[in-house]
């Protein structure tokens, strides 16, 4: 099973991307901050990033959507985020690195879980705020450079997906999944 990470700054079109990839036929694990942020305020709690425990709930349901990913015959999974962003989420709000948190890193990364080259979104112009994405696109840029530092300290190789269209986006990603050779495949991008 090759499992291929997902990431970049808020606003960049990542989980559009992989729902575009899963109609095609992959396997997309969701992404959990979003997931955990929704149900915190489902609860009346309006900014659940500054809770007790925030870190620790997101890397808990990370872990469990890895372990219990349907494997059905698929040779790729397309994961929407890793614990390795909520790594970059932790250092980006300025929260303590738990020892959960750390202990799922080192898990993640000492184990091979994910390949080592990471589809980095980049940002396009602007961020289109939710309830889960309170970010301003100056900030949304911090974020991006807090994420390309956490995957490159873990050992990831980086392989940008530059602003375009979101189908020439999800078509690029395909191919490069197709190829089993994404450095390769990306030599051929173009925008």
């Amino acid at each position: 099973m090759r499992r291929y990470i997902l990431t970049g700054a808020p606003g960049g079109g990542k989980t559009t991307i992989a729902r575009a990839l899963q109609q095609r036929g992959y396997s997309v694990v969701d992404e959990a901050a979003t997931d955990v942020i929704a149900r915190a305020q489902e609860r009346g709690v309006d900014q659940p990033w500054q809770e007790p425990g925030f870190v620790d709930t997101i890397v808990r349901l990370q872990q469990q959507r890895q372990q219990q990913a349907p494997l059905d015959g698929a040779s790729v999974q397309v994961y929407d985020r890793s614990p390795i962003c909520t790594l970059a989420l932790a250092r980006y709000l300025e929260l303590p690195v738990t020892r959960e948190l750390r202990a799922e890193v080192n898990r993640v990364v000492q184990s091979a879980i994910y390949q080592p080259v990471v589809f980095f979104i980049e940002l396009f112009g602007e961020v289109e705020p939710t309830s889960a994405r309170r970010i301003s696109l100056a900030d949304a840029k911090r974020f991006e450079e807090v994420h390309r530092t956490a995957y490159e300290t873990c050992g990831y190789e980086l392989v940008d997906v530059p602003p375009a269209p979101i189908e020439d986006r999800v078509d690029l990603i395909d191919e490069a999944l197709q190829a089993d050779d994404v450095r390769f495949a990306e030599e051929a991008w173009n925008f």
